[in-house]
């Protein structure tokens, strides 16, 4: 389990396909030291193997469902990404619960400073800045105004939800530290929703089917 805050980013240095999968090779000093072989880890949101450990470098394989289903399998030679380690038993969430297990990818629409470029007052290390999100429509019932969200493992909250756009304000400490400053718009990136939003939304559906009164379509489809 993870709290969606990123210790630090890591410089994606290799891609290599291996007999069916893509191993990916990360540097990234001072953390890569803490593992061991086959530690779990967060990339950008995704839960992965650590292999092959090194002082400098990790490496991990990446199967055609990740490709397929997270923004790694976009990346290419020099991509930054976002690294967190498990959160330990007993530690204080910093954030909120990040499983690492991805609900979908969205789109970056825009990440604007607060401020106007031509403000006089704009200080581009200083500024707040308004990250925009195009959600896929299977992510976006778990959406909340005020949830929370993990957006390529970090963990956000949600300021306005608008059709199929959601807007998060970002503080320069996470703009400066994670990789949204190197995202430009278009970028795929990972979304992970509230796992409580999701169980509170699956007990609603349960509860409107039970009001609505069982049926045989229901039951196959359930399993009975």
């Amino acid at each position: 389990m993870f709290t969606g805050i990123i210790e630090q980013t890591g410089k994606l240095v290799s891609l290599k396909e291996r007999g069916g999968v893509r191993r990916i090779t990360v540097e990234a000093p001072g953390l890569a030291e803490r593992l061991r072989e086959g530690d779990s880890l967060g990339v950008s949101g995704v839960c992965l193997t650590a292999l092959d450990v090194e002082p400098r470098f990790f490496h991990a394989d990446l199967a055609q469902e990740t490709l397929d289903k997270t923004s790694l399998g976009a990346l290419a030679e020099g991509a930054e990404v976002n690294l967190e380690l498990p959160t330990a038993a007993g530690s204080p969430l910093g954030g909120h619960v990040v499983q690492g297990h991805v609900d979908g990818t969205g789109t970056l629409v825009s990440l604007e400073p607060v401020i106007a470029r031509n403000d006089a007052r704009f200080d581009e290390q200083t500024t707040d800045w308004t990250l925009t999100v195009k959600i896929p429509e299977s992510v976006r019932p778990w959406m909340v105004h005020k949830g929370s969200v993990a957006v390529e493992g970090i963990s956000l909250t949600i300021a306005d939800v608008a059709g199929d756009e959601i807007s998060i304000a970002i503080l320069p400490l996470t703009y400066w530290r994670t990789n949204l400053h190197r995202l430009a718009p278009g970028a795929p990136v990972n979304l992970e929703a509230d796992v409580l939003v999701k169980l509170a939304y699956q007990q609603m559906q349960e509860k409107n089917q039970f009001e609505r009164g069982l049926t045989e379509s229901w039951l196959v489809a359930s399993g009975f």
